[in-house]
C-alpha cells in the first residue's frame, strides 16, 4: 500500500506515513494543521508564516499602514497645532508684562487688547516696516531688521524686545519689556529648551525673573545691560541680579543674551521717549 503524504500548512514540511504526525517536527504545530496531499492534483501553494520573507513583508505592510494613519492625523490637526503655537507665542510676549493676568479671560483677546503695534527697525533705530500686531505678530524680521512690540498697559507705553541665546544644554529665549523711558525694565520672561531641572531651568521661574524689574539698561545715555552675578557679588547701585545657584553657565547665557540682543537696539533706546518721538514715515505713530 502506498504511503500517504501530509503537508504542514504552516511551514510546508512533508510527512510520509499512514497519518499526520502528532506534531510537526519543524514548527511544532499539532496534527490538525497538516493536509493530505493528493498526488493526482497540483500541490496547493501555502504561505510559510515563519519564513523571513513573510515576516519582512508583514512588517513592511504594518509600518506603511501606521505611517499613512499618522500622516492623515497630522494633516487633520495641522491647523490646530499651528494655532496653539501662535497662541503660546502671544502668551510668552504677554508674560513679560507683570500687570497682565493670563489666568483671567482669553489670552488671544488679552493680546489683541494689549499689544498695539509691531514694528521692524533698522540698525539706526528707525521704523522700516509696520505690521499688524495681531495677524503678523510672528513674521520673522530680516537679518538686518529688529522686531519691536509696543504695548499699552493701563495707559502706559511698554516696549517689548525679543531675546534669544544659548544656555548649558540648548537654546534659551524670552522677552524684556521696558517702560516708556526706554531704560527701566518693566518685566521679563525667559524660557529654555532643556536646561537642568532645579538648576538652569530656574531662569523660567518668577523668583529669578522678578529681580530684573526696576533695573536699568542705560546709564548716562549709554547701553550697559544687566549683569547676572553669583549670589553675594551683586554690588549696590549696579544694574545686576543674582545668578541661579548651580546654574552658572545658564545664568551667564542669560547675561550674554541680554547684552547681545538689547545692545542691537541702542540707537533706538537712545532716542527720546514716546511722548517726544514720532515717526513721520508711518503716519506720525508714536514709537
Amino acid at each position: 500500500m502506498a504511503t500517504k503524504k501530509y503537508r504542514c500548512t504552516i511551514c510546508g514540511y512533508i510527512h510520509e506515513g499512514d497519518s499526520a504526525p502528532e506534531k510537526c517536527p519543524q514548527c511544532q504545530q499539532p496534527a490538525s494543521v497538516f493536509e493530505l496531499i493528493d498526488e493526482g492534483k497540483p500541490a496547493k501553494k501555502t504561505i510559510n508564516k515563519n519564513s523571513n520573507a513573510y515576516i519582512l513583508i508583514f512588517t513592511t505592510v504594518i509600518v506603511v499602514i501606521v505611517a499613512l494613519l499618522l500622516s492623515v492625523t497630522s494633516g487633520a490637526l495641522k491647523d490646530r497645532q499651528n494655532d496653539n503655537v501662535k497662541l503660546d507665542t502671544k502668551k510668552q510676549i504677554l508674560s513679560s508684562l507683570p500687570a497682565v493676568d493670563l489666568t483671567q479671560g482669553d489670552a488671544a483677546e488679552t493680546y489683541a487688547r494689549t499689544i498695539k503695534h509691531y514694528y521692524l527697525l533698522d540698525a539706526a533705530g528707525a521704523v522700516v516696516r509696520t505690521l499688524d500686531p495681531v495677524i503678523d505678530f510672528d513674521v520673522k524680521a530680516a537679518e538686518d531688521q529688529l522686531p519691536l512690540y509696543v504695548a499699552d498697559v493701563d495707559g502706559a507705553t511698554k516696549y517689548i524686545i525679543p531675546l534669544h541665546g544659548a544656555g548649558l544644554w540648548g537654546a534659551i529665549w524670552g522677552y524684556i519689556a521696558l517702560n516708556d523711558d526706554k531704560n527701566t525694565v518693566y518685566g521679563v520672561y525667559f524660557s529654555h529648551a532643556g536646561e537642568t531641572p532645579g538648576l538652569g531651568a530656574n531662569i523660567a521661574t518668577p523668583k529669578f525673573q522678578q529681580q530684573f524689574e526696576g533695573k536699568h539698561i542705560m546709564r548716562d545715555g549709554a547701553f550697559v545691560s544687566i549683569g547676572v552675578m553669583k549670589a553675594g557679588q551683586v554690588a549696590d547701585g549696579q544694574e545686576q541680579v543674582d545668578a541661579i545657584s548651580g546654574g552658572t553657565i545658564t545664568s551667564k547665557g542669560v547675561e550674554t543674551m541680554l547684552q547681545s540682543c538689547i545692545g542691537a537696539y541702542e540707537p533706538f533706546l537712545r532716542q527720546a521717549s514716546a511722548e517726544e518721538t514720532t515717526n513721520e514715515e508711518f503716519g506720525g505713530k508714536e514709537i
